[in-house]
């Protein structure tokens, strides 16, 4: 039974309204008050309540409830209770689902899409379009019973899972080019496109268009998006729709699209959500998952993916098992894959080719091309025998050495002991791989012995070694290989040309260059952008840069159009020339062009403005980019908070920090690192103090840096009782070993031997090598301003500490303790080696005289 209260209002004339109100028993008015029967079970509304958006989802399962910004906690509560009567305390979930409670809750049917935009509902917690799924990745929850090193033994305890309903076996979703032409779907896109202008009208057209798509339309949808997240965020919204559920089909499709990005965490709800749904399980739905997690990095939690599996009571098949592999392999973890796939054959799965593929491309990553053959020799007496893929993984790796010999032996074991002919595919895959590698010659060699047996080789092929030969800066030799082509009726083709373009800007030839593109006319071969591009790069390599610009603008008339990359070589040709002002202009007409620069190529523009001393430009350029759409973050904004503080314009760094904060962009340890140096470089500690203290209250870890930084501001005041006071708060926050020592040896670099003295102790607590430093350091300022006998007490501390001193520099100490009539002292420091078996008793003897 489903309860549905959308968008209730209070109105003037003491009415409600329930829009979408279904299954209500009984609705009555009062003087002061409504009230409302829901299965017998009276709720009362007073003339102070406002109601907001509310569902209230029960299932045979269980139940869970959204409250959206109550004003009034007891009307709240009256609905928990009541569910909690029905379904327990727990709303029918255990704890274990607890995570997706808390998914479900992030907007639920009646919530906005897009967010919310009239102000009447901004307290409402909507599942806002512009949310960061990816966010959420760094919250993951550790699963228990999986390590990476177990990953073998978990295979073995499947065994036990036998007797559990298995799904239906996995069949992969085709989606025809019909789907993606359909009105619907192409309706359904363009209002998810108007993100930026959303009302509650288009929302309540676009939920129309879903409960109308059928299943493969839906997955057009999903397919059609460019950006995965936003893909991700519209299966969420669809989900939890009123009379609408997912199909298994969109599920399949939804996990292999996150299948190829990092959002592992959503992949990982996604299928939890399947259990929710009831939706059947098959073993490639968590490989997709598994395959996430190893584009993040996160081996470790891919491989825990085996144990959701293993609850879920789903059986591993092959594929899992390769997909397993697989990543095994990425994560250069040899050794743990072969005990996967020997716990495969213990289970009952036998490898196939794909298994042994992966293990082959694993012993090739680390060079152990010798065990590669020994698995491909031991594939027959497995009842799997290798295929032309087992020895082009081999022949690649053999590719990279430029080991011809074997490569031919090998194409001789494929033709002999597999019984697979060398083809046109093998031929070509070589010349590639040669290519590829910067091995011309031998590339060539291969070319001619597949002509010799009659092999097609096309221009690609061709191109492929006119292009090794241009890197190797063989021009000529490349030219050769472009007339053989014409004599033999290869005719090149744009990616031909553009290759021997590409050799003659690389030595400088510009000339040359250009007479390869009106070649390119003269043989009826269009340039394209990519052409033009090189040529541009050329130029500007060549300090032509000017000359590229005016190329570029001609583009219109050559019938040519420049793309992001075309406007980013120019942008950085004028920027290494000094031409900073016509690099900007560029950069404007790149994004009027709807080509935004990242924010790397940003940052190395911002930087050189700064470094020209222009900041108010690079934070003027900054802030245009940031209001058209481009991706500026936080590197960006620092950079120009360090011009400023170059320039010493403090008041302008201070307002670019505060700009942050209003753009969202919140600061790092490194933009709080730079002011504070600057702040302390011009005297003003209280407001360097009082910007640490704010970098700490926002939870950010201080970094070796700043360290150095706050206490060489303090030291070189004087300052020590402040800075200990600090430096034990920025200590609560993240450990640095050596913050005593450098506080020490900065207090000695300016002359504060006493305050250095004083906290020795602290120093010596560890009795380390670098202690020992430390401690050298005070002794040498001692000395330096002729107290001796501080250093003979330095020194004394350090033994009892275990510590050795430096034997020279004690001998100073010792000379400097005679000449000061304390023999005493001076004969107890050297006593102290002699002691220790440092000094024999006759360099004592000759020390003393």
């Amino acid at each position: 039974m489903l309860f549905v209260f959308n968008y209730s209002y209070r109105i003037g004339r003491k009415q409600i309204r329930f829009h979408e109100l279904n299954y209500l028993d009984k609705f009555q008015k009062g003087g002061a008050k409504y009230d409302f029967v829901v299965n017998g079970v009276v709720y009362k509304c007073f003339d102070n309540l406002c109601l907001h958006p509310i569902a209230v989802v029960c299932s045979e399962l269980g139940a869970f409830s959204s409250f959206s910004s109550w004003r009034d906690a007891s009307f709240g509560r009256c609905f928990r209770t009541y569910c909690s009567d029905i379904y327990g305390s727990n709303n029918g979930f255990d704890d274990e689902n607890e995570e997706f409670r808390k998914t479900d809750l992030v907007g639920s049917g009646v919530s906005s899409f897009f967010g919310n935009p009239d102000g009447d509902y901004e307290k409402d917690q909507h599942f806002k379009f512009g949310d960061d799924i990816e966010g959420v990745e760094s919250n993951d929850e550790e699963e228990e019973g999986v390590d990476v090193d177990d990953d073998g033994d978990l295979l073995a305890s499947n065994l036990s899972n036998r007797n559990h309903e298995q799904g239906n076996d996995f069949k992969r979703v085709e989606i025809g080019d019909g789907e993606f032409r359909h009105p619907l779907v192409r309706e359904t896109c363009k209002l998810i496109q108007l993100r930026s202008s959303w009302n509650r009208k288009l929302e309540g057209e676009l939920r129309h268009l879903v409960r109308s798509l059928s299943p493969p339309q839906v997955c057009a949808v999903l397919l059609s998006q460019d950006d995965e997240r936003i893909a991700l965020r519209f299966f969420y919204w669809a989900d939890r729709l009123w009379r609408y559920r997912h199909d298994s089909s969109v599920y399949s499709v939804m996990l292999e699209i996150l299948s190829k990005t990092k959002l592992c965490q959503g992949a990982k709800r996604v299928l939890r959500l399947m259990t929710r749904r009831g939706i059947q399980l098959w073993p490639e739905a968590f490989g997709f998952v598994m395959v996430s997690y190893s584009r993040a990095g996160r081996l470790r939690d891919a491989m825990k993916v085996l144990t959701l599996m293993q609850k879920a009571g789903v059986e591993p098949s092959l594929s899992i098992c390769n997909t397993a592999i697989h990543i095994l392999v990425v994560g250069n973890k040899l050794e743990k894959a072969l005990r996967f796939a020997e716990r495969m054959v213990l289970i009952g799965i036998a490898p196939n080719v794909v298994t042994y593929n992966c293990l082959i491309k694993g012993h090739c990553n680390v060079h152990q091309v010798e065990q590669a053959m020994e698995l491909i020799d031991q594939m027959p007496s497995k009842g799997c025998s290798p295929d032309k893929v087992s020895y082009y993984t081999i022949m690649g790796f053999l590719c990279r050495d430029k080991r011809m010999n074997e490569i031919r032996e090998l194409m001789k074991k494929m033709k002999r002991d597999g019984n697979l002919l060398p083809d046109h595919v093998t031929y070509n895959s070589l010349i590639q791989m040669l290519s590829k590698h910067g091995h011309a010659d031998e590339a060539l060699e291969i070319l001619k012995e597949a002509e010799e047996l009659r092999f097609k080789v096309d221009k690609v092929e061709y191109s492929a070694i006119v292009h090794a030969y241009c890197k190797e800066g063989r021009i000529k030799k490349a030219k050769e290989i472009v007339g053989e082509m014409f004599s033999k009726g290869c005719v090149p083709d744009v990616v031909t040309y553009t290759s021997v373009l590409d050799g003659f800007c690389r030595i400088g030839k510009l000339d040359q260059a250009k007479k390869i593109m009106q070649q390119m006319y003269k043989h009826h071969c269009k340039p394209n952008a990519v052409t033009y591009t090189t040529l541009l790069n050329g130029l500007c390599r060549n300090g032509k840069s000017l000359a590229a610009r005016e190329m570029m603008n001609m583009s219109e008339e050559e019938w040519w159009t420049p793309n992001a990359i075309t406007y980013s070589v120019v942008v950085h040709g004028l920027r290494r020339e000094g031409k900073l002002s016509e690099a900007c202009d560029v950069v404007r007409e790149m994004i009027g062009k709807g080509f935004f620069p990242n924010p790397v190529e940003i940052n190395l523009l911002v930087q050189s403005l700064c470094r020209d001393g222009k900041p108010y430009e690079a934070e003027q350029l900054l802030k245009e980019c940031m209001n058209k759409g481009c991706a500026v973050n936080v590197v960006n904004f620092t950079t120009v908070i360090h011009g400023f503080c170059q320039k010493d314009d403090l008041e302008a760094a201070l307002s670019l920090l505060d700009d942050m904060y209003l753009c969202n962009k919140h600061p790092d340890t490194v933009t709080y690192t730079t002011l504070i140096d600057a702040l302390g470089k011009t005297g003003r500690i209280e407001e360097a103090s009082e910007l640490t203290m704010k970098m700490l209250r926002q939870g950010l870890v201080p970094s070796p840096v700043t360290y150095r930084t706050v206490i060489h501001q303090y030291c070189q005041m004087g300052r020590v009782e402040d800075l200990l006071i600090l430096l034990k708060k920025m200590l609560l926050k993240s450990k640095f070993r050596t913050a005593y020592n450098l506080v020490i040896e900065k207090l000695c670099k300016f002359g504060y031997l006493e305050e250095a003295d004083s906290l020795l102790c602290e120093v010596l607590r560890t009795a380390s090598r670098i202690d020992a430093k430390t401690c050298h350091v005070l002794m040498e300022s001692y000395l330096s301003v002729g107290i001796p006998m501080s250093a003979y007490k330095v020194a004394c501390r350090m033994f009892n500490r275990n510590l050795l001193p430096d034997l020279k520099l004690c001998e100073k100490v010792s000379k400097r303790l005679l000449m000061e009539g304390k023999l005493e002292e001076a004969d107890r420091l050297i006593l102290q080696f002699v002691e220790r078996g440092c000094v024999s008793a006759q360099d004592q003897k000759y020390l003393q005289d």
